[in-house]
């Protein structure tokens, strides 16, 4: 048996630089699973600088941790600052919030990570490469739905997600400038809107018409596009389920997701925030959340255990045993804002844990490090789901867990039994093939297991369900604009006493948490988790975050020698979750401690797209 360390480092996104470091086994291409370390190598101190500042600039600010997902964040932040005031839009506001969050982050990012990023790794370029037995298969299997999207082979689609080159690659460039044109006639810029305020948006509406039909008509395009889109990724990905890749990059065995649901119901929403009491808005974000488009979560393993907003709020725990930070329990508890119960009276960690652990309580406090395999080796903290029968484990988000969740409950898209259904109207496009023009309907059933293509195949159907968000916003919209109803907003103001907010929604790299603290328009405290905050974070006694997870149940399809392995799978299996890549990703092979080979990787020389 030879053993191999393999360090692919950095593995970098928006928000942050991410590495993994394995050792395999070259005989049986199997990973070591205890070698496994995902470790973030910045520190952005968001949390840090946001403290003293007024809590309706807390959106804004925030939209800056990433440069393509910032209106994620932006309204995130934003909803956790409508419940600390007290107040939410009227509906015509959370119609737009929904229109334009749907376009710039959604429909965007999707189909830049699915064709720009994720694509290339199946690649004729790459298959052809690194795994060529796989691509002379290609070339002999015809794609099912060919007379529709044009594509003759598995392998004539592999070509078109060759960078640059690629159609599917110069496609998505186009489709995704044009979903940034939609959401921006609302937010007025992107990625950071300059439109988000507490109960509402500041969208001018004197000429409304005019906004949507420019909004309709670049929807119309995109939704030719996702139809496309779906039928190519779907043959592409039936094909690598079919020749035995289907488990690669398992996370876990049954899954444990959470979603927090994305799209509020207008009316739900707006029908909670006219109270300007903070609790109040708490205890009605149960039903407004279920009322989402995509609907909010907890699967532990395989089970779906809750749809409540609130649950989730308090099962959400996060500690810095292998992070390079202090803990803060201690001096936290001296604090005027510190607090162990929600307004409900429930125990934040189900009296589980020490409640200084959950984020209205946490405090970010920076201690930098040498980076140590067996104790702190990651920027990231810990984030762990602590259950109401004192189950503690980490938990994957994501494209998969928001369809998983969303399959699993009664919504627009089927009964609850896994099955979903979507279905899209007549809608064409200039450079997209004739056949794609008419209404179509698309189901999956979605799988009982996260692995690498399932993730990719999520995203793919995940475009289809946000194309119906945004038609039935735009619906809701003309509805509005007829009957007159196109205010926006309610007044706002900074409560004087110490109050709370928690922002969850949905990011397309997975659930996006924000929870503030405020007391007369000061922020006292705020805590910040991104989808990757989880999904990388470090092992502990509790088990591996998925991107470990992943990386653990991931075996090497190389059809090289080991000494010229370039991380395929395993970059795969973590590309999936959504990373947002720079252009330098190379890998170490070290042996005894020493790197004694770099390879600059091919995959990722053409990534600066954006």
């Amino acid at each position: 048996m030879v053993k191999k360390e393999m360090i692919i480092d950095p593995i970098t996104r928006i928000e942050g630089h991410l590495g993994l470091r394995v050792i395999v086994d070259t005989e049986t291409r199997r990973t070591d699973p205890e070698s496994v370390r995902s470790f973030v190598t910045m520190f952005r101190g968001f949390e840090v600088f946001l403290r003293g500042r007024p809590p309706e600039d807390e959106p804004h600010i925030a939209s800056r941790i990433c440069g393509v997902c910032g209106a994620s964040h932006a309204n995130a932040g934003v909803k956790a600052v409508d419940m600390a005031y007290g107040v939410t839009p009227l509906p015509m506001g959370v119609v737009l919030r929904n229109l334009a969050w749907v376009m710039t982050d959604h429909l965007y990012d999707h189909s830049i990570i699915l064709n720009m990023l994720e694509g290339p790794d199946y690649s004729e370029a790459i298959v052809s490469k690194l795994t060529p037995s796989v691509y002379e298969e290609a070339k002999k299997t015809y794609a099912e739905h060919r007379d529709i999207h044009g594509f003759t082979t598995i392998a004539d689609i592999m070509k078109a997600l060759n960078p640059i080159s690629g159609k599917m690659w110069q496609l998505a460039v186009k489709y995704q400038r044009l979903a940034r044109e939609a959401g921006v006639l609302i937010y007025g810029r992107h990625s950071h809107p300059s439109t988000l305020i507490p109960g509402g948006i500041s969208t001018d509406l004197t000429n409304a018409e005019y906004l949507l039909v420019g909004y309709t008509y670049r929807l119309t395009k995109i939704t030719a596009w996702v139809k496309f889109n779906y039928l190519v990724w779907e043959d592409l990905l039936r094909f690598f389920e079919d020749i035995g890749y289907a488990d690669n990059g398992l996370t876990y065995d049954p899954p444990i997701v959470v979603s927090s649901g994305i799209f509020e119901d207008p009316e739900a929403y707006a029908s909670i925030g006219d109270y300007a009491d903070w609790e109040e808005v708490y205890k009605g974000i149960d039903g407004a959340a279920e009322a989402r488009t995509l609907k909010p979560g907890i699967v532990l393993k395989g089970e779906l255990v809750t749809t409540k907003y609130t649950e989730i709020n308090v099962s959400i725990m996060e500690h810095v045993e292998r992070a390079f930070y202090l803990d803060w329990a201690d001096k936290v508890r001296n604090e005027e804002w510190y607090t162990e119960q929600d307004p409900l009276g429930r125990k934040l960690l189900w009296g589980h844990y020490d409640p200084a652990y959950h984020p209205w309580n946490k405090v970010t406090v920076p201690k930098p490090g040498a980076r140590d395999w067996a104790s702190k080796y990651s920027w990231a903290a810990h984030v762990r789901l602590v259950w109401k029968d004192g189950t503690i484990v980490p938990f994957e988000v994501g494209p998969y867990a928001r369809l998983l969740v969303t399959s699993m409950q009664k919504s627009d898209f089927g009964s609850g039994n896994r099955v979903l259904k979507v279905t899209l109207p007549r809608a064409c496009s200039d450079d997209l093939p004739a056949a794609v023009c008419e209404e179509m309907t698309f189901e999956w059933e979605v799988p009982m297991k996260s692995t690498t293509i399932y993730r990719l195949w999520a995203r793919a159907f995940n475009l289809l369900m946000d194309a119906y968000a945004a038609w039935l916003n735009v619906t809701r919209a003309l509805e509005y604009v007829k009957t007159g109803k196109v205010e926006t907003s309610r007044p706002w103001r900074a409560p004087g006493r110490i109050t709370r907010g928690v922002g969850f929604t949905e990011a397309p790299r997975g659930t996006v948490r924000h929870w503030l603290v405020q007391k007369g328009g000061k922020i006292l405290n705020v805590q910040i988790h991104a989808p990757t905050t989880g999904n990388v974070s470090p092992r502990d006694k509790w088990g591996m975050s998925p991107f470990e997870q992943s990386a653990a149940n991931t075996y090497v399809t190389e059809e090289v020698d080991p000494e010229h392995w370039q991380g395929l799978d395993y970059v795969r299996a973590i590309r999936s979750f959504d990373p947002c890549l720079a252009c330098a990703v190379h890998v170490q092979f070290a042996r005894e401690g020493q790197v004694v080979r770099t390879v600059k990787k091919m995959i990722t020389t053409t990534y600066c797209t954006f």
